[in-house]
């Protein structure tokens, strides 16, 4: 059964802004997950997973672009955005597991893989993993845990700004104490603080994400991978061990100001095909700064 003659037999409603997407729901292995779905019916498939703190909506202005050319699915991983917050399963390969499941019930065998962040870092294993599957692979300012991320995070003030909150949400309970109530206040500098103009963000865009954030055990649920990266290290490098270098062709896209100078040439060591880009004028969230851009980039990658 394809996605969507599948899609058409599940409740769903249409998103509102985002003509031709729609949201719907799945549950895999006991985990329910929110997926938004659309574009073009006859195209190939395209997988699009976001990062921290936030969710598909991250990719919105980048899915309307690529709408005539895709038959998209933007996913929320477990724990984040309307997906379930479960209390286990954030290490990268537990999250891969559970997207190759939606993925599966969708009737999805071959597609493209786009994802930023820590959807790069759920993307790093899930093309070792089911590289069968993918086509191709966009990996968008990301180090992956075991891989390409350092062991000692930048300690000086000009870099320290930009990977802070990986110790910080690397501690129990913490985190949670002190941003409960003032999500607002920590989203506001995460997202705005980390753009090259913080008017990429609009006050819609903000609510959003409070929104989710506010959510019981979310913000748990997004402390976890990063709780969790340890794991994912010693996942990837086993995996490395195992399966050689990543055979899926990849696109490394930085941004002149994001948290990754170059993204392309730590990864060449652990891929065989590695192409790279740079976006100007943008920071750390790419398809909210520069979704023109990202979206002929990944449209003449994938196409």
């Amino acid at each position: 059964m394809s996605a969507l003659s599948l899609a058409s037999s599940r409740w769903s409603q249409p998103v509102e802004g985002l003509d031709g997407f729609f949201h719907s729901y799945a549950t895999v292995e006991g985990v329910r997950l929110h997926y938004v779905s659309g574009g073009n019916p006859q195209a190939e498939t395209l997988v699009l997973l976001a990062g921290f703190p936030q969710s598909w909506y991250a990719w919105h202005k980048v899915m309307a672009r690529l709408a005539k050319h895709f038959f998209i699915i933007a996913p929320d991983l477990p724990g984040q955005g309307d997906s379930d917050k479960p209390l286990t399963g954030y290490d990268t390969a537990a999250l891969a597991e559970k997207v190759q499941g939606l993925l599966m019930q969708l009737g999805e065998t071959r597609y493209y893989l786009a994802a930023h962040d820590i959807g790069a870092w759920v993307a790093w294993p899930y093309g070792l993993r089911y590289g069968e599957q993918v086509i191709k692979l966009a990996l968008l300012d990301a180090g992956i845990p075991g891989v390409t991320m350092p062991d000692m995070l930048p300690a000086s003030p000009d870099k320290a700004w930009k990977t802070w909150h990986f110790a910080f949400h690397l501690i129990p309970d913490l985190p949670e104490a002190l941003i409960e109530g003032r999500e607002s206040t920590y989203l506001e500098w995460f997202l705005r603080r980390k753009t090259a103009s913080p008017m990429a963000f609009s006050e819609d865009d903000l609510s959003e994400y409070v929104r989710l954030m506010q959510q019981p055990g979310a913000l748990r649920a997004g402390m976890s991978p990063y709780r969790q990266a340890s794991v994912s290290a010693a996942q990837n490098r086993t995996l490395l061990q195992e399966k050689g270098k990543l055979r899926v062709p990849l696109l490394a896209i930085s941004a002149d100001q994001g948290s990754i100078p170059d993204m392309a040439v730590p990864l060449r060591d652990y891929a065989e095909s590695v192409q790279g880009i740079t976006l100007a004028h943008c920071g750390h969230f790419i398809p909210d700064e520069q979704p023109e851009g990202l979206a002929e980039a990944l449209n003449a990658f994938f196409r």
